[in-house]
C-alpha cells in the first residue's frame, strides 16, 4: 500500500462501523436478562429460622481488592443472638463507589453469608446513597423465619444447627428478592463438606 494511504487505513474500523446497523437497547423500558451467574448487588443471607449467616469474621473485607467493605463484629449473648456462631456482623457496609463487583468477597466467605444477585441497577446521584448498609443488604424474612435476636431453632449444638440448616436450605428454593430481568439462580457455592465428598467420589 502506498505510504500516503496509511492515514486512511487507520480509519478502516471507523468506516466499517459507519455502515453497520446500530444495536440500540431501549433501556430502561426494555431490560435484557443477565447471565445466571452475573455479578450484581450483594446480599446477606439468612438461615431457615431467620438467624443471619454472617458471623462478623471480616474475611470479605480482607479479600476485597478495592477496600469497599467495612465490617464490625460483635458477640452474641444468650439474651440476644443474631447468628448461630459466637459472633455476628453488627455493622456491615459496602461502598459501591469503590466496589468492582469482582466476587472475591463471596469466595472468601466461610458460611456463604454473602452472595451476589442479578440486580445491576445501582446508579444514584448521591455518594452517600451508594454506601449500602446491613439493613439494605440483608435478605428479607420469608415464611417460617423469625426476626432475630432469638435462640437457635435448628439444633441443640452448633454442629447440629449447621447440618440441619444446610439440609433445609438445599431442599427449599432460594428465598431471594428477584430482579425483574433476572433469569437464573443467585450465585451460590457447595458447602465445604459437599466439596470434600465430591472430591472423594472421583
Amino acid at each position: 500500500m502506498p505510504e500516503f494511504l496509511n492515514s486512511v487505513k487507520g480509519f478502516g474500523v471507523t468506516f466499517r462501523q459507519m455502515f453497520r446497523k446500530v444495536d440500540t437497547v431501549q433501556y430502561p423500558e426494555e431490560k435484557l436478562p443477565t447471565a445466571p451467574r452475573f455479578h450484581g448487588r450483594h446480599q446477606l443471607n439468612r438461615w431457615p429460622d431467620g438467624l443471619e449467616k454472617c458471623i462478623g469474621c471480616e474475611l470479605c473485607a480482607w479479600a476485597c481488592p478495592a477496600d469497599a467493605i467495612y465490617v464490625e463484629g460483635a458477640d452474641n449473648t444468650p439474651e440476644e443472638r443474631y447468628s448461630p456462631g459466637e459472633r455476628y456482623g453488627r455493622v456491615y457496609q459496602i461502598n459501591y463507589l469503590r466496589c468492582i463487583l469482582c466476587g472475591l468477597c463471596i469466595e472468601a466467605c466461610p458460611t456463604r453469608a454473602l452472595t451476589m444477585t442479578n440486580d445491576y441497577e445501582l446508579a444514584d446521584d448521591s455518594r452517600e446513597a451508594l454506601i449500602w448498609t446491613k439493613e439494605q443488604l440483608v435478605a428479607p424474612l420469608q415464611a417460617g423465619m423469625e426476626a432475630p435476636p432469638h435462640p437457635m431453632r435448628l439444633g441443640e449444638t452448633e454442629e447440629d444447627y449447621y447440618r440441619l440448616g444446610a439440609m433445609l436450605a438445599a431442599s427449599e428454593p432460594a428465598a431471594t428478592p428477584r430482579n425483574p430481568v433476572q433469569q437464573g439462580p443467585v450465585q451460590d457455592w457447595p458447602a465445604p463438606d459437599e466439596q470434600v465428598q465430591a472430591g472423594d467420589d472421583q
